[in-house]
């Protein structure tokens, strides 16, 4: 596909906390990701799913307050989708376990096709710690959003971990190791010329050459 393709992404920070005036990991590496999808051209924008009152449950809209809904049109709105997560007990979050299972209704969901609605959408996995997890974390983001109907590039994942039962965040670095930095020029690189090409190729419908 042509460069000029019109891309957007959506972000979406599973920290357990709500959004404050306090720094966070997860959002400055999700930082890093976005400045290099906007030298790229992607419009962004993200949201903190703990400000949302994301009810749990497994179909699209759990009823009256669930802030899923909203949220889940704004991810399929978006050609990219940016998880980003912290990780607790060597595991992504209880947050973006939550939004990963409400994505599960995207399976019942499918078009006369046998298409999902997440079809033709990447997602970048980003994971955060100062301890050991992250590639187990993005084991299990990239199995369920693999599927419930996303594509994941390859080199797609982005992560970085301090050394084991040690304080420092990531945060707190003076600046971003280089290869964390090419970890995130990779996995955007590839992730956004595969959603261009997905823009203008879709995925064939059940039954379908």
């Amino acid at each position: 596909m042509p460069s000029t393709t019109s891309l957007s992404a959506f972000g979406l920070n599973c920290s357990l906390k709500p959004s404050s005036d306090e720094p966070s990991s997860t959002d400055r590496l999700m930082d890093e990701v976005f400045a290099a999808l906007q030298r790229r051209g992607v419009a962004c924008a993200r949201e903190r799913a703990a400000d949302h009152d994301v009810k749990p449950g497994v179909t699209s809209d759990e009823g009256p307050g669930d802030a899923w809904p909203a949220l889940r049109q704004r991810v399929l709105d978006a050609d990219i989708l940016v998880l980003g997560t912290p990780i607790w007990l060597g595991q992504a979050s209880s947050v973006c376990k939550r939004v990963l299972e409400r994505m599960d209704a995207f399976l019942s969901e499918t078009d006369d096709g046998g298409r999902m609605p997440s079809f033709g959408r990447v997602a970048i996995p980003v994971v955060v710690g100062n301890e050991d997890g992250a590639h187990h974390a993005c084991a299990q983001m990239f199995q369920a959003l693999i599927d419930t109907g996303f594509t994941v590039a390859a080199g797609a994942s982005v992560y970085w971990v301090g050394e084991a039962m040690h304080k420092k965040d990531f945060k707190d670095l003076p600046e971003t190791p280089d290869v964390v930095s090419q970890a995130i020029d990779t996995a955007v690189r590839n992730a956004v010329h595969l959603a261009r090409y997905l823009k203008g190729n879709a995925f064939p419908p059940a039954g379908g050459q």
